[in-house]
Protein backbone atom coordinates (compact mmCIF):
# COMPACT_ATOMS: atom_id res chain seq x y z
CA UNK A 1 0.00 0.00 0.00
CA UNK A 2 1.63 3.23 -0.70
CA UNK A 3 2.39 5.71 1.54
CA UNK A 4 -0.16 9.04 1.68
CA UNK A 5 1.48 12.41 2.00
CA UNK A 6 -0.44 15.71 2.56
CA UNK A 7 1.44 18.64 0.71
CA UNK A 8 -0.33 21.92 2.54
CA UNK A 9 0.19 24.82 1.20
CA UNK A 10 -1.19 28.56 2.90
CA UNK A 11 -2.33 31.76 2.18
CA UNK A 12 -1.57 33.57 -1.13
CA UNK A 13 0.25 30.35 -2.50
CA UNK A 14 -2.74 29.92 -5.10
CA UNK A 15 -0.54 33.64 -6.39
CA UNK A 16 2.58 31.61 -7.36
CA UNK A 17 3.16 32.76 -11.03
CA UNK A 18 1.19 35.62 -11.44
CA UNK A 19 3.93 38.11 -10.59
CA UNK A 20 7.12 37.06 -13.11
CA UNK A 21 9.24 39.17 -11.48
CA UNK A 22 8.73 38.42 -7.54
CA UNK A 23 9.83 36.38 -5.12
CA UNK A 24 8.01 33.21 -5.68
CA UNK A 25 9.05 33.00 -9.38
CA UNK A 26 7.10 32.15 -12.37
CA UNK A 27 5.66 29.01 -12.27
CA UNK A 28 1.75 28.73 -11.47
CA UNK A 29 0.17 26.85 -8.84
CA UNK A 30 -1.45 24.63 -10.73
CA UNK A 31 2.14 23.97 -12.43
CA UNK A 32 3.80 22.96 -9.26
CA UNK A 33 1.07 20.80 -8.39
CA UNK A 34 1.06 18.68 -11.48
CA UNK A 35 4.94 18.04 -11.03
CA UNK A 36 4.75 17.32 -7.43
CA UNK A 37 1.66 14.72 -8.38
CA UNK A 38 4.20 13.22 -11.32
CA UNK A 39 7.03 13.48 -8.92
CA UNK A 40 4.78 11.50 -6.06
CA UNK A 41 3.81 9.00 -8.80
CA UNK A 42 7.21 8.45 -9.45
CA UNK A 43 8.04 7.96 -5.76
CA UNK A 44 5.08 5.28 -5.05
CA UNK A 45 3.91 8.28 -2.85
CA UNK A 46 -0.37 8.94 -3.20
CA UNK A 47 -0.41 12.61 -2.70
CA UNK A 48 -3.13 15.27 -1.43
CA UNK A 49 -2.01 18.20 -2.18
CA UNK A 50 -4.18 21.46 -0.64
CA UNK A 51 -3.74 25.11 -0.38
CA UNK A 52 -6.18 27.26 1.78
CA UNK A 53 -5.81 31.25 2.84
CA UNK A 54 -7.63 29.98 5.96
CA UNK A 55 -5.97 29.02 9.46
CA UNK A 56 -8.34 26.79 10.39
CA UNK A 57 -8.95 24.52 7.39
CA UNK A 58 -5.33 24.07 7.32
CA UNK A 59 -5.44 22.97 11.20
CA UNK A 60 -8.42 20.68 10.15
CA UNK A 61 -6.51 19.29 7.64
CA UNK A 62 -3.33 18.76 10.30
CA UNK A 63 -6.02 16.88 11.96
CA UNK A 64 -7.00 14.70 8.75
CA UNK A 65 -3.42 13.59 8.17
CA UNK A 66 -3.56 12.01 11.51
CA UNK A 67 -5.84 9.66 10.36
CA UNK A 68 -4.96 9.74 6.58
CA UNK A 69 -1.91 10.51 5.87
CA UNK A 70 1.70 9.32 6.85
CA UNK A 71 3.99 12.06 5.78
CA UNK A 72 2.75 16.35 5.84
CA UNK A 73 4.92 18.73 3.82
CA UNK A 74 3.71 21.99 4.52
CA UNK A 75 4.28 25.58 3.32
CA UNK A 76 2.12 27.58 5.78
CA UNK A 77 3.16 30.92 4.09
CA UNK A 78 2.54 33.75 6.25
CA UNK A 79 0.53 31.80 8.86
CA UNK A 80 4.19 30.55 9.58
CA UNK A 81 5.32 33.19 11.43
CA UNK A 82 2.22 33.53 13.99
CA UNK A 83 0.14 30.33 14.14
CA UNK A 84 0.02 28.38 17.87
CA UNK A 85 -2.48 26.39 16.32
CA UNK A 86 -1.19 25.44 13.20
CA UNK A 87 1.53 24.21 16.02
CA UNK A 88 -0.17 22.47 18.31
CA UNK A 89 -1.99 20.50 15.20
CA UNK A 90 1.42 19.93 13.93
CA UNK A 91 3.21 18.62 17.50
CA UNK A 92 0.00 15.95 17.66
CA UNK A 93 1.03 14.30 13.96
CA UNK A 94 3.55 11.44 14.81
CA UNK A 95 4.41 11.22 11.26
CA UNK A 96 7.14 12.86 9.20
CA UNK A 97 6.92 16.79 9.05
CA UNK A 98 8.69 18.90 6.46
CA UNK A 99 8.29 21.81 6.13
CA UNK A 100 8.93 24.14 2.73
CA UNK A 101 9.42 27.49 1.75
CA UNK A 102 9.18 28.61 -2.02
CA UNK A 103 11.96 31.73 -1.11
CA UNK A 104 14.86 31.83 1.75
CA UNK A 105 12.78 33.43 4.51
CA UNK A 106 16.18 34.04 6.06
CA UNK A 107 17.29 36.35 3.62
CA UNK A 108 13.81 38.18 3.71
CA UNK A 109 12.35 40.61 6.77
CA UNK A 110 13.07 39.79 10.15
CA UNK A 111 9.68 39.08 11.03
CA UNK A 112 9.80 35.70 8.67
CA UNK A 113 13.20 34.64 10.39
CA UNK A 114 10.91 32.69 13.32
CA UNK A 115 9.02 29.63 12.28
CA UNK A 116 6.44 28.34 14.69
CA UNK A 117 6.12 25.28 12.02
CA UNK A 118 9.40 24.46 12.63
CA UNK A 119 9.39 23.27 16.44
CA UNK A 120 7.54 20.82 14.93
CA UNK A 121 9.20 19.79 11.64
CA UNK A 122 11.41 16.99 10.94
CA UNK A 123 13.50 18.98 8.79
CA UNK A 124 12.83 22.22 6.63
CA UNK A 125 13.77 22.98 2.85
CA UNK A 126 13.76 26.84 1.99
CA UNK A 127 14.86 29.11 -0.82
CA UNK A 128 14.87 26.90 -3.62
CA UNK A 129 12.09 27.51 -5.38
CA UNK A 130 9.48 25.30 -6.94
CA UNK A 131 12.22 22.52 -6.78
CA UNK A 132 11.86 22.87 -2.68
CA UNK A 133 8.79 20.69 -3.34
CA UNK A 134 10.31 18.59 -5.45
CA UNK A 135 12.99 17.36 -2.88
CA UNK A 136 10.42 18.15 -0.23
CA UNK A 137 8.73 15.13 -1.91
CA UNK A 138 11.32 13.29 -1.59
CA UNK A 139 12.96 13.54 1.67
CA UNK A 140 9.72 12.18 2.63
CA UNK A 141 9.39 9.78 0.54
CA UNK A 142 13.26 8.51 2.25
CA UNK A 143 11.75 9.03 5.77
CA UNK A 144 9.13 6.72 5.58
CA UNK A 145 11.38 4.09 4.05
CA UNK A 146 13.28 4.20 7.09
CA UNK A 147 10.48 4.03 9.75
CA UNK A 148 9.94 0.99 11.39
Amino acid sequence: MPHTVFFLNGPNANLYGLDKNGTYGSESFASIEQRCQRHAGELGLTLEFRQSNHEGVLVDWIQDARLNADAIIINAAGLTYSSVPILDALLAFEGPIIEAHMSNIWKRESFRHHSYVSKAATGVIAGLGAMGYRLALTAAAELLETQP
